[in-house]
C-alpha cells in the first residue's frame, strides 16, 4: 500500500515568479515521487499536490522524466556540496571524518526523504538517472580521496578506494539508522560511525610522519 499524499487537492496557488514556481513544483514532485515512486506517479498527482493546472506544470517541465531528472540533479548536487564543505571546513582530519559521516546522516535525515530518490530510485536502470547518481558519488569520493592522498602519499587509486569505503559506510549506516533514530541520537550515531572510520583511516601514517591529526 502506497503512503497517502498530503492533502492539497482543489487549491490553486497565486501567480509566482518563474523561479519560485519552479521550486514549488520541484517540492511537490518530490512529495509525490517519494510517496509513489517514479513509475506510479502521474503528472496529474504532481499538479494537484502543487495546486496548479497541468498546463502550468508543463510550462516548466516537458514531462515526468525531465521533472524527475531535475529533482535528482538538485539533490545529488546538494549531497556533493555537503561533502565538499566537510572536507574544506577544517584542516583537522579527525574533524573531517566526522563531518563527512555527518554530511550523509544529515542528507538522509533531511525533511522530505529526498535521499530515496538518490539511493532507492525505481528508475536506477535509466541511463540518465544512473549517470547523475554516479557523477554525484564520484564527486563525493574524489573530494575525500584528495585529502587522503595529500596526507598519506597514497596513489590516486588507493585513495579513491579508501574514500569510497568511507562514503559507503556513511550511506549504509545512515539509512540503517533512520528508522531507529528514536533509540540512537543523530550525534551519537555519527560519533560511533566516524570513530569506526577514523580507526581505519588514521592507521595510514601521514607523509610528514605525524599521524595524530
Amino acid at each position: 500500500m502506497q503512503p497517502s499524499l498530503p492533502a492539497a487537492a482543489g487549491r490553486r496557488t497565486s501567480r509566482l515568479p518563474r523561479g519560485a514556481r519552479r521550486l514549488q513544483l520541484l517540492r511537490a514532485a518530490q512529495d509525490v515521487f517519494v510517496a509513489q515512486g517514479f513509475h506510479a506517479a502521474a503528472m496529474d498527482d504532481i499538479a494537484i499536490r502543487a495546486g496548479v493546472s497541468k498546463p502550468v506544470l508543463y510550462q516548466h517541465f516537458p514531462g515526468k522524466r525531465e521533472l524527475y531528472l531535475a529533482l535528482l540533479e538538485e539533490h545529488v548536487s546538494g549531497l556533493a556540496d555537503r561533502v565538499a564543505a566537510a572536507m574544506g571546513g577544517t584542516d583537522d582530519n579527525r574533524a573531517r571524518v566526522d563531518a563527512a559521516v555527518g554530511a550523509y546522516f544529515d542528507f538522509i535525515d533531511a525533511d522530505g526523504e529526498a535521499f530515496r530518490l538518490v539511493f532507492e530510485s525505481d528508475l536506477r536502470n535509466d541511463e540518465d538517472v544512473r549517470a547523475i547518481v554516479d557523477r554525484g558519488t564520484r564527486v563525493c569520493v574524489e573530494a575525500i580521496a584528495g585529502v587522503i592522498a595529500a596526507d598519506t602519499g597514497l596513489d590516486s587509486e588507493r585513495a579513491l578506494l579508501l574514500a569510497s569505503g568511507l562514503t559507503g559506510l556513511s550511506e549504509t549506516a545512515a539509512r540503517w539508522w533512520l528508522p531507529r533514530k528514536g533509540t540512537v541520537s543523530r550525534d551519537e550515531a555519527v560519533a560511533l560511525m566516524s570513530a569506526l572510520a577514523w580507526r581505519g583511516i588514521s592507521g595510514f601514517p601521514r607523509v610528514d610522519g605525524d599521524a595524530s591529526s
